[in-house]
Order: structure tokens, then sequence, then C-alpha cells
């Protein structure tokens, strides 16, 4: 392994490392008896950010400073359209990554809505996850 891949390689991991740990406070505030519903689709929003960002890192395709996760998804179908048109769902997890942070930029997310926030994150850890394994 070359310096720039080891240098790589450790990027990439640093962003699956936070990107399991926004997943894993979502998963685990989705289990409380108290629904912290904005906190749980924030969270997601993170994790399915963070995981696009280690596929981008992966393939080696630079990207913008943004939490719009359709950015990420437009630059990730420069390698593989078929993942990023299967994971388009995913955009509709955009404004938990800012706008659901700041009183008035939108109504508090509902108990349905960070349901289905975390079954989003999920699906993008489940269809990313797999590919960072070496062949």
């Amino acid at each position: 392994m070359t310096p720039h891949e080891k240098g790589m390689s450790k990027v990439l991991a640093e962003w699956l490392r936070k990107a399991d740990k926004d997943m894993a406070v979502a998963e685990r505030l989705a289990t409380d008896e108290v629904p912290f519903c904005d906190a749980i689709s924030f969270h997601c929003q993170q994790a399915a950010e963070k995981y696009l960002k280690a596929l981008l890192v992966l393939y080696s395709i630079e990207f913008p400073k943004t939490h719009d996760l359709e950015i990420l998804l437009n630059l990730i179908a420069t390698k593989n359209s078929g993942l990023a048109d299967g994971l388009r769902d995913v955009i509709v997890l955009t404004p938990y990554g800012v706008e659901i942070r700041y009183p008035g930029d939108r109504p508090d997310a509902s108990v349905k809505e960070a349901e289905h926030a975390v079954h989003l994150a999920r699906m993008v850890r489940d269809a990313i996850l797999p590919l960072m394994i070496p062949a």
C-alpha cells in the first residue's frame, strides 16, 4: 500500500467511524420511551451524509462541505449511478442536517418521520458498507 493509499484508508475509516456513531445514537434514541424525534432525525441525516462521504473517499471523488444529500448522490452517480439512483429516497433527510436544529426553520419531526429517518439511514449504511470490503 502506498503512503497515499494509507492516508486515504485512514480518512475512509474515520468517515465510517463517525457515521457508525451517528447511526448508533439514532438507533439508541429510537428505542427510548421519550421520542426525541428531532435528535433521531438529525443523527440519521448525519449518518447518511457520512456514509455517502465515505463512499466518495473510496471513489476518490472530491466533495464540497455540504449537508445536501442530493449533491453527494449526484457525485456518487458519476461512478455508480445504480447505487445513487437506489438511494434517492434519502434526500428527504437533508433538512434534518441543519434546519431542524433551529427554531422556526421547520416543524419538529414526528414519530413517524423519525422512524422513517432511521429506516433511510439504515438503507444507506446497508448499501454502502459492503462496498468498503476489499475484493
